[in-house]
């Protein structure tokens, strides 16, 4: 039987205000357990939550970004469930009443079609504490300093049909969110969260599956292996005569595989009631407009206009716009002289992203910024470096040696483009060689990369070789 996998993500933003969604403490990463958890966060009698108010315009950041309709009115409520790192024995979110309604975000596959995913909802919500298990020999440490922070939790349609689908939206949600300077995205903080239900159904049929619900995968990797892991599980249960049951999974990345924590619970578990503490969340018109007029150039606008205006094509516009750090740099450095869109792109999306994940590094962080990138490829662009040159010299320049007219002038990496000198290096070596031109012009042409490559070694990798080539092919056709 064919089986096709049905998944839709819930991924947790957390939102980049500098206190709490409901208090004045600080949201900062890093600081000693329970330091940052005040009286509100830890739900202590007589004290009341006060809304904050740039969550709130994050939120409508993000809906206009997608479409999505903007709920002029919108309630919170109290969640309830009991678990240690909870303090309140609820949590504050929303359920019938979102601030965000029904968007959509297209994306882009590895076979070069589009696709769009339809958003159920983005609600905004208090995040809850971390319990620690590995601290204390057998006991679990519960730090509250994430209690209280704000996420924003966008639920997508099931409209996702395989992982890498799955991945691919989560990549351009993880992109829009940084555009939009909502978030900092940071996977490894806890900042970017991913739920993904996954359920499978014969190919062809319309109702879905039992779905499970796989919990807290906090990199793109993880989320393709999981997914992928849950997906082989579910049919093979189904094809040896079991049944999927909907309940709420881990995934182990150590093992690879997914295992049950809990039953799957429903909202009637939760106990949903409009939290009495909180007025319902009213947004005027002009409020949204004046969101409206704060909207970056957006990424799927920016990739039309890099493909217009510089000729990139599709699949490299949308790569290097996926990252808004990125498609800084790619304009930063055309701005300071390079004159090669495509060449700059090329290196980018190649030699500077491999070291980029080599070094595990973000391009803003990086030792090499769009000035010393520039200074590198207009010497591309002038011939004084040959390709081979050029990498050298980047490495060089990222490992803090200096600019790249600094490294030439020490290193002697000069290319040799005087065509005099490299008439008398192709006079030599067909002297010296006179066997492979018989052959060469006998018919057997490939002898010619060998005569190149004799150049080359001669002038020590510094002649130009594609002037190397026509001066050779220009003596040996006469």
């Amino acid at each position: 039987m064919q089986w096709e996998s049905v998944i839709g993500l819930e991924v947790h933003v957390q939102l980049s205000t500098q206190s709490k969604i409901f208090s004045g403490a600080s949201t900062a990463y890093g600081a000693s357990a329970n330091s940052q958890a005040c009286a509100i966060d830890l739900g202590l009698p007589g004290v009341l939550p006060v809304l904050n108010e740039e969550a709130v315009n994050k939120a409508i950041k993000f809906g206009l970004a997608i479409d999505a309709q903007i709920a002029d009115r919108s309630v919170f409520a109290r969640k309830n469930y009991f678990y240690p790192d909870l303090p309140k024995g609820y949590q504050i979110s929303q359920f019938e009443l979102p601030i965000v309604g029904r968007g959509q975000l297209t994306i882009l596959l590895e076979n070069g079609t589009k696709k769009t995913i339809g958003v159920t909802r983005a609600h905004l919500e208090e995040d809850a504490g971390k319990s620690i298990h590995d601290k204390f020999a057998q006991y679990t440490g519960i730090d509250l300093n994430r209690a209280g922070t704000p996420l924003l939790e966008i639920v997508s349609e099931p409209d996702l049909r395989s992982a890498q689908e799955a991945v691919a939206y989560l990549k351009k949600l993880h992109g829009l969110v940084r555009y939009l300077d909502i978030s900092d995205g940071n996977m490894q903080e806890g900042s970017f969260r991913c739920d993904a239900n996954v359920s499978v159904r014969p190919q062809g049929q319309a109702e879905f599956g039992t779905r499970a619900e796989v919990k807290n995968i906090n990199s793109f990797r993880f989320v393709e292996k999981a997914i992928n892991f849950e997906v082989e599980r579910q049919i093979d249960l189904i094809e040896a005569g079991g049944v999927v049951v909907q309940e709420t999974r881990l995934y182990d990345a150590d093992r690879d595989e997914t295992r049950s924590m809990r039953s799957k619970e429903e909202a009637n578990d939760y106990r949903y009631f409009p939290d009495p503490d909180l007025l319902p969340l009213e947004i005027s018109a002009n409020q949204i407009a004046s969101i409206r007029g704060t909207l970056p150039e957006l990424p799927d606008a920016k990739r039309i206009r890099f493909q217009q205006q510089y000729g990139l094509s599709e699949s490299d516009a949308a790569q290097i716009t996926d990252s808004k750090e990125m498609a800084d740099v790619f304009e930063q450095i055309l701005s300071l002289g390079s004159k090669d869109a495509k060449l700059v792109a090329n290196w980018l999306l190649g030699e500077v992203t491999a070291y980029l994940n080599k070094y595990s590094q973000e391009v803003q962080n990086a030792p090499i910024d769009a000035k010393l990138l520039a200074g590198l490829f207009i010497r591309i662009e002038d011939k004084t470096l040959s390709i081979k040159m050029a990498k050298e010299v980047f490495a060089s320049i990222w490992s803090g040696e200096g600019t790249a007219d600094e490294i030439i002038d020490a290193k002697g990496l000069k290319q040799v483009t005087d065509v005099s000198a490299l008439e008398a290096l192709v006079t030599q070596v067909l002297t010296d060689n006179s066997a492979q031109v018989e052959q060469y012009r006998a018919g057997t042409t490939k002898v010619l990369g060998f005569l190149v490559g004799q150049v080359m070694k001669l002038s020590k990798g510094q002649a130009n070789p594609q002037m190397v080539n026509q001066m050779l092919k220009d003596k040996l056709d006469v």
